[in-house]
């Protein structure tokens, strides 16, 4: 079986652009798309621990999928470690990895070379993200034009992650549910 994996960083982002570019991929190389299993995360690509991720990994250590066709390899992780340790198991495993919008297959130890190059690079562009953004909000500050959340201020209504929880779901799914992290879930719960 094929696994086509895509992830958005936020519960408000779609990852329909995505979808389209892998089925158009898919069509493209003559496969089949009704042998394709589709996992859609919205969570950040700094961990693994993202539900549809975790159920990709275990479809794949039960030997059911041996083929993984993502958009871009950031989309897998966005940390160097995790990415090469992942792939690098991945390969071990015979999987063959797919990354359409690179155009390259990942099997192989120049496979895994390369896919390390390309992860340390996601792993870059990160932290310079992270850098220009905490920069403007810098200039901002100086300028009075941002002064941060006001204290008390909440993203989403404490009480409605109480009624999610419960009615069973897990933190995860009630961050994915009220657009924020889990983190923030937890604190509401306290």
């Amino acid at each position: 079986m094929i696994a086509a994996y895509c992830r958005v960083s936020t519960a408000r982002q779609k990852a329909d652009s995505q979808v389209a570019e892998i089925s158009k991929w898919l069509k493209a190389n003559g496969y089949d798309e009704n042998q394709v299993h589709w996992y859609i995360d919205k969570e950040s690509g700094k961990t693994l621990q993202r539900p549809e991720f975790q159920r990709l990994q275990a479809d794949i250590f039960s030997g059911r999928i041996k083929t993984v066709i993502c958009w871009k390899l950031d989309r897998l992780s966005r940390r160097l470690k995790d990415g090469v340790v992942l792939l690098a198991d991945w390969c071990e495993r015979g999987l063959k990895i797919v990354v359409i919008t690179q155009m390259i297959e990942l099997n192989g130890a120049v496979g895994r070379m390369i896919a390390a190059v390309m992860l340390g690079l996601a792993e870059i562009e990160l932290e310079y993200r992270q850098q220009r953004q905490m920069a403007g909000v810098e200039v901002a500050k100086k300028r009075g034009i941002y002064q941060g959340r006001k204290r008390g201020t909440t993203k989403a209504k404490p009480a409605r992650a109480h009624v999610l929880r419960d009615q069973g779901l897990k933190i995860t799914e009630i961050a994915n549910a009220l657009g924020t992290s889990t983190r923030t879930v937890q604190r509401y719960l306290k």
